[in-house]
């Protein structure tokens, strides 16, 4: 939110100074002020109002707990007092806002008005800037893009018949973490509502299999898409927050609380959400009630070394009405709950069978080669094992199992064979 805006100009006799402000007294002391100003514009009067040189480029500056953004303009003519104007309008803000949005703002403001003043003297001859003529226009205009900004977060405020100010405020978020095969996108908007003919074709084709189930690379796959082309546009939701990526659900994963379960525990109002959102069909046609102490004694219970499958076999009397799967997801959305991956780490060379542990390494058997994790074909050439590549332990199980395409069982079946693997929970 802009907390003032100002228009200040450099004049023979006086040096800097602010010839319009809003609010009034914001940033000079007037009479009819009624608040001290937002901070000492004199100290910092040559930051703004600076030497050519520094003239034609953006200018941040923080003082008082105030961010300051000016864009100060030098245009060189015979027709000023020492061959020069230099003005500034420039934007305060709150020091800990985000600034982003509004570089665009004070940019487009300083080319704007150094166009009207190159056409047709617009700041000299405003009354406020000691012409006569226009009778205080800039200070309108200052009010109105002030008011505007603030309330609408845009303005289109005519000042001619051939000059318009247009200003939006876009928001800036920021990069959206990458988007891997094995994550599963949840969405948190109705897509299919807000789509229409003119999306692109791909995300056209990719958002009905977005169901929070399906991974990156199965909706590839579902979809008929290009999985390159998939992940850009489930970036491109992810950036404006129209998704969430999970990890695939199965019932052979870990899952823990955090310290954050605490939220649960003393936010009724999440309790509520929770228990409506894990109910299945059969708890919401019936009588029976999710309550809040059962709630967090289900999620207390789930701990390390212990899957998913077993606790649900422990719990399967507490469990009755209960959607296991919105159930973890829940958890996982408000961040008290996480997932205890699984990484594979060879800690000797492969055994002199680890060929057959997959079946697409080679056109043919060859001999083990113990020292790089290769094997040798037929023809003296080595070729490296799909599988030594994810054996370092920094691929997830889920990586290994989508990239390979196979299943955990099947995996586990592959690391047997392949020698000595190590299986690390964290």
């Amino acid at each position: 939110m802009i907390k003032a805006i100002f228009f200040s100009k450099f004049l023979t006799k006086e040096g800097p100074k602010v010839l319009h402000q809003v609010p009034d007294g914001s940033i000079v002391p007037t009479p009819s002020a009624t608040q001290p100003p937002l901070f000492h514009f004199p100290s910092i009067s040559s930051y703004l109002i600076p030497r050519q040189e520094f003239c034609d480029r953006l200018v941040t500056i923080c003082v008082n707990r105030y961010r300051i953004l000016g864009y100060p303009v030098c245009i060189t003519a015979r027709k000023y007092d020492r061959n020069e104007l230099i003005f500034n309008f420039a934007i305060v803000l709150e020091e800990e806002a985000d600034m982003s949005s509004y570089q665009t703002v004070v940019r487009k403001l300083a080319k704007l008005f150094r166009d009207l003043e190159e056409q047709g003297e617009f700041l000299s001859r405003d009354a406020g800037s000691g012409g006569n003529g226009e009778g205080g226009k800039v200070y309108a205009l200052c009010e109105m893009i002030l008011e505007d900004l603030n309330n609408y977060c845009e303005c289109m405020i005519p000042i001619d018949e051939s000059n318009t100010i247009n200003i939006k405020l876009f928001p800036m978020y920021p990069p959206p973490p990458p988007v891997k095969a094995w994550h599963v996108p949840l969405s948190t908007v109705r897509l299919e509502s807000v789509m229409d003919v003119n999306w692109d074709l791909t995300m056209q084709k990719i958002v009905p299999h977005i169901n929070g189930i399906n991974s990156v690379r199965r909706i590839s796959e579902l979809a008929d898409a290009d999985y390159k082309l998939t992940c850009k546009a489930l970036s491109h939701l992810l950036y404006y927050g129209c998704l969430l990526m999970l990890d695939i659900f199965q019932f052979s994963t870990i899952y823990a609380v955090t310290a954050d379960i605490n939220m649960l525990i003393e936010d009724k109002a999440m309790q509520e959400e929770c228990a409506r959102y894990i109910a299945s069909s059969s708890t919401l046609f019936g009588n029976e009630e999710i309550t809040p102490i059962r709630l967090i004694d289900l999620y207390a219970s789930l701990r390390q070394g212990h899957t998913l499958k077993n606790w649900c076999i422990e719990h399967r009397e507490g469990l009755e009405g209960v959607d296991i799967r919105r159930f973890v997801t829940f958890g996982i959305i408000k961040g008290f709950l996480y997932r205890v991956q699984k990484y594979a780490v060879a800690v000797a060379p492969p055994a002199p069978n680890a060929a057959d542990a997959d079946q697409e390494v080679t056109n043919g058997k060859g001999h083990s080669d113990e020292s790089n994790g290769t094997i040798g074909s037929k023809g003296g050439s080595k070729m490296e094992l799909p599988l030594t590549k994810y054996l370092d332990g920094t691929h997830c199980f889920d990586e290994i199992c989508t990239e390979l395409q196979i299943s955990e069982k099947e995996l586990l079946s592959k690391l047997k064979r392949y020698g000595d693997v190590q299986i690390v929970h964290r």
